[in-house]
């Protein structure tokens, strides 16, 4: 039995697909955890380092069209594999970035990157489920969010042991290198879109492409609820440290709390699905996330904070699994295009909470995320969400 699970074609493309997941959220929330060593590094304040965040965001919008380019001519496969070892690479330039211009190009370079990966790895899992017809594109973002804790986890252990950022994302570059090679034994392989033969498809092709309604219902939820997401792990540390006043050995932890909560919920979140269907739980799932994290704003201190980063965790985990599956039951079209729109506000998001930070607060900023969360539920009702299918093999690991 132990033998045939190893050979399992299914397993195998989930673990590989899984390690490029791993390999996102490990590598966003390393360089994530020690904005307050960057921020005092090159002397920034708070809007200085909302536009840093900003120049991510910039360079995930610019990259549209480049990643629907790159995945026509190297297909998911290959463009996920050169995608998450530049990823790597890019933590060493923005440890050695002398001065904050450098910073800001490192930055665009990044956004450019998790935009491809971001899109290839999600088409993966996207034909995972197609190709073998069982259900997981949760557990796959299961392991993004638990990345993103073990990048938690690892730079409140360097910081306690080290004050070297170029140390710490060392030991994250070597980390990244080994999951890469998992990632290439499993993934799917695929062939680069064919250009279509005649006048006629090419004209359908074009209609199809405007985007319905209902994705664009699916774009705002994504981009609200990664805004959320994305605001937790850049702006959470800084959070505590500057307005909870916690140590900066704990600071750190509140990514940690955050991503621990969004891997439990995420690793349960099919069973939900199956169990009460995508609208419902997205839209509770916001309003928990939204109001937990206002309560704990509103009551102060870190006790409350770490409670309400676990809210949010907990209530914002379905959001993005939920709207992938709904856009890739509606085409690859609109597949990439909802991938694309994640990629923008997890990067360009979380710089405007920093310009509101910067004009107010940081608790101010934070209520923004709340808000997020809010209309992450708005966008839910206008979806017209498909019964997610039953859910298969729930005891293969990811």
């Amino acid at each position: 039995m132990r033998v045939s699970r190893l050979h399992d074609p299914f397993l195998r493309g989930q673990l590989a697909i899984a390690a490029l997941f791993l390999s996102l959220g490990f590598q966003y929330a390393t360089w994530a955890a020690r904005i307050p060593a960057i921020k005092s590094g090159l002397d920034l304040g708070a809007a200085e380092v909302g536009v840093l965040l900003m120049a991510a965001g910039v360079g995930a919008a610019v990259s549209f069209p480049l990643v629907a380019w790159l995945m026509r001519r190297l297909g998911s496969r290959r463009l996920a594999l050169l995608s998450q070892l530049g990823l790597a690479l890019l933590l060493l330039a923005l440890a050695a970035a002398p001065n904050y211009p450098l910073a800001l190009l490192v930055m665009c370079a990044d956004g450019v990157l998790v935009g491809c990966l971001n899109v290839a790895m999600n088409a993966q899992g996207a034909a995972l489920e197609t190709r073998f017809e069982r259900n997981t594109m949760a557990r796959l973002h299961a392991t993004f969010s638990a990345g993103s804790l073990l990048a938690a986890l690892l730079a409140s252990g360097m910081t306690a042991a080290t004050g070297s950022v170029a140390a710490h994302f060392g030991v994250a570059v070597a980390l990244l290198a080994v999951l890469g090679v998992c990632a290439r034994t499993g993934l799917l392989d695929d062939e680069p879109a064919a250009a279509p033969e005649t006048s006629g498809p090419k004209r359908e092709r074009r209609r199809r492409s405007l985007p319905s309604r209902m994705t664009l219902w699916m774009c705002g939820a994504m981009v609200f609820g990664t805004v959320a997401e994305g605001a937790m792990n850049d702006w959470s540390a800084l959070y505590l440290e500057d307005v909870a006043e916690a140590s900066a050995e704990l600071a750190p932890l509140g990514i940690a709390v955050v991503s621990g909560m969004m891997v439990v919920a995420r690793l349960f979140a099919d069973g939900w699905r199956g169990r009460w269907g995508d609208g419902r739980v997205v839209l509770v799932g916001s309003a928990v996330a939204g109001t937990g994290l206002a309560a704990a704003l509103i009551g102060g201190g870190v006790a409350p904070a770490l409670a309400g980063f676990a809210c949010m965790g907990l209530g914002i985990a379905a959001v993005t699994p939920c709207v992938y599956a709904a856009a890739a039951r509606q085409g690859s079209d609109a597949l990439t295009l909802v991938a694309a729109m994640g990629t923008t506000g997890l990067l360009a998001g979380p710089p405007l909470i920093g310009f509101i930070a910067g004009a107010t607060d940081l608790a101010w900023g934070m209520g923004a995320v709340s808000a997020a969360a809010g209309a992450v539920a708005l966008c839910s009702t206008r979806i017209r969400w498909t019964p997610a299918p039953a859910v298969r093999g729930e005891t293969s690991p990811v």
